[in-house]
């Protein structure tokens, strides 16, 4: 493509509405423009590296025995209603009314696909003899985001890769999401992408049944807890925590814990400068709803509390802060004062809030705390549990060294939806005994778009971008110094030409500008390789040929330009 040609509107300034490197990068390389908050025009410069991006996932779910469809984003409301998601999905869920006739319809926008695509199985899947099959597409997803912000890394309209398997056996699905687990990682290789497949909250099969693949970026809206030494990773939802070395309460007699007066100080922050003791020596209790039914739920006072490890320990299905009447109901006391020793409801410790020997707690009594607790003296502590987010500096679950916290973007999910949708919209099969079951489905899904982004965050330097070979929405770019020079215009069109037919995509800047300005564009738009050609170099019959990511410069004879790139590109590409 010549860019006199086609349209890529650089910028020279830094918009001022951008936050993070690489919206800003993307508005000033004319890879993207905001049509409105949350919705964003794929320049043609863009649009190619969404192509390549999409061309590569296509290619590896093919490998990994997906087959490719494509179903519509319009769908009717009803099948939300008949799977819960109406209500789940809340004001995320664009949905709207139509007439058609004297008819009033009732749609939504697709935020995933789950629905339509079990729906279609439930009509045309009977047997087992049809299973296993995963099934995948490329469409554009609608979520209403409260908060549209970075770019095209949270947007309301999007790109995504989404797959569903469909399997009579649980080891049928295990086979499909390793399938997936596999190609998502060759997915993330070939475009360039660190990343870290880290544990998240589980499905209803249990066991490890949820990867996320993450980006570790300073800009990351997730948190990731990973352990250098052994290579553990885990989102902090899922993330375990080592027990800490004294996590046994003791058992031996204790003196009676001391009532200390703490008027209006109903927060550990507010307790802990009364009474000038720090948050670890505190025990704080927290009270839930857990299957409508009141539970204390005892953490130490500076940690925060997991509401997925809570449920899990204590095998309920739902789980909620308790209200002000039921928290007088059983502690006595208001919000903010209580405390394990006397409750009135069962408890659950957390492993560090039981290795704490004399902790400060809720008296449950307004304005009072309790000084010199200790666990499973003054209260039964029974079996503790991993109850809260991990923290940086907190022990491996599998090796104890110390955990790391680092920010990160998430550009795919692998996790096993078990029969949740099947039952609910009737996709059923029959065994080879003639007795039916609900289909067992697994769900894959790859932010396209955002994996551009993503990309673009963690590729790049002072001047632009820095593209990754097989991303990249160009791979060559050739700059003729001096348009109005024959020779060079002459020679520049030569190896355009013959690169092209190689099959290399290629960008020739023959825009009448002066060189300077040709290199800050080649530097901000970031393609892998530049050919530079005119100047001296044309006189002694050589082009410059140079890497983006390298400061070093081949100088090639004209005649053997051609072939070299080809080396340099198959080199490049493994």
């Amino acid at each position: 493509m010549r860019w006199s040609q086609t349209f890529i509107p650089t910028m020279k300034e830094v918009p001022a509405e951008a936050e993070v490197p690489s919206h800003q990068l993307m508005l000033r390389s004319g890879l993207i423009r905001q049509l409105m908050a949350g919705s964003y025009t794929w320049l043609p410069l863009g649009y190619r590296s969404v192509r390549k991006v999409s061309e590569i996932v296509r290619e590896e779910m093919d490998r990994a025995g997906a087959i490719e469809m494509f179903m519509p984003a319009l769908q009717p409301i009803e099948l939300f209603e008949r799977t819960g998601r109406r209500d789940a999905f809340g004001n995320v869920l664009f949905n709207f009314e139509a007439r058609r006739g004297d008819r009033q319809l009732h749609f939504a926008l697709g935020p995933t696909h789950e629905e339509v695509i079990t729906d279609l199985i439930s009509r045309h899947i009977s047997t087992y003899r049809q299973l296993p099959i995963t099934l995948y597409q490329i469409q554009t997803k609608f979520r209403n985001e409260e908060r549209p912000r970075f770019g095209v890394l949270r947007t309301s309209e999007f790109l995504m890769k989404d797959a569903y398997s469909f399997s009579s056996t649980v080891e049928q699905l295990n086979e499909a999401y390793d399938a997936m687990y596999n190609a998502y990682c060759r997915i993330f290789e070939r475009c360039g992408l660190k990343y870290l497949p880290v544990e998240a909250e589980s499905g209803p099969i249990g066991g490890d049944a949820s990867h996320e693949f993450m980006v570790p970026a300073g800009n990351g809206e997730d948190f990731v807890v990973n352990c250098p030494a052994c290579g553990y990773a885990a989102n902090q939802e899922r993330a375990e925590i080592g027990c800490p070395p004294n996590s046994t309460p003791t058992t031996e007699a204790s003196a009676e814990p001391q009532i200390v007066d703490t008027p209006d100080a109903g927060s550990i922050d507010a307790v802990s400068t009364m009474l000038g003791r720090s948050p670890q020596e505190f025990i704080k209790t927290l009270i839930y709803l857990a299957d409508e039914k009141p539970l204390a739920v005892l953490l130490r006072g500076d940690h925060t509390a997991n509401e997925g490890k809570i449920r899990r320990a204590a095998h309920v299905a739902s789980l909620e802060l308790a209200d002000a009447d039921t928290i007088l109901q059983v502690t006595g006391a208001p919000v903010g004062f209580a405390g394990p020793v006397g409750i009135k409801c069962p408890i659950i410790v957390d492993h560090h809030a039981a290795a704490v020997t004399s902790a400060v707690t809720g008296a449950n009594a307004a304005d009072q705390h309790l000084v010199g607790v200790v666990p499973g003296v003054h209260f039964d502590v029974g079996q503790t549990f991993d109850l809260r987010n991990a923290e940086a500096g907190d022990p491996c679950p599998r090796c104890q060294s110390d955990l790391q916290i680092v920010h990160g973007i998430e550009v795919g999910h692998v996790f096993k939806l078990g029969t949740k949708y099947s039952v609910s919209l009737d996709a059923t099969f029959v065994d080879r005994e003639e007795k039916s079951h609900p289909i067992i489905m697994g769900c894959y899904g790859i932010g396209v778009t955002r994996v551009v982004a993503s990309i673009v965050e963690t590729c790049h330097d002072e001047n632009g971008i820095v593209w990754p070979l097989n991303a990249a929405p160009y791979t060559v770019h050739i700059i003729p110094l001096n348009v109005s020079d024959e020779e060079v215009m002459q020679t520049a069109n030569q190896i355009y030409e013959q690169l092209n037919e190689a099959g290399i995509d290629v960008l020739l800047d023959d825009r009448d500008q002066r060189p300077g300005f040709k290199f800050k564009d080649a530097d901000l738009i970031g393609l892998p390789l530049r050919i530079t050609i005119g100047g001296r170099g044309l006189q002694e019959g050589i082009t410059e040929v140079r890497w983006r990511a390298e400061t070093d410069v081949h100088k090639v004879p004209v005649a053997e330009t051609v072939q070299f790139v080809r080396q340099q590109i198959s080199a490049a590409q493994g």
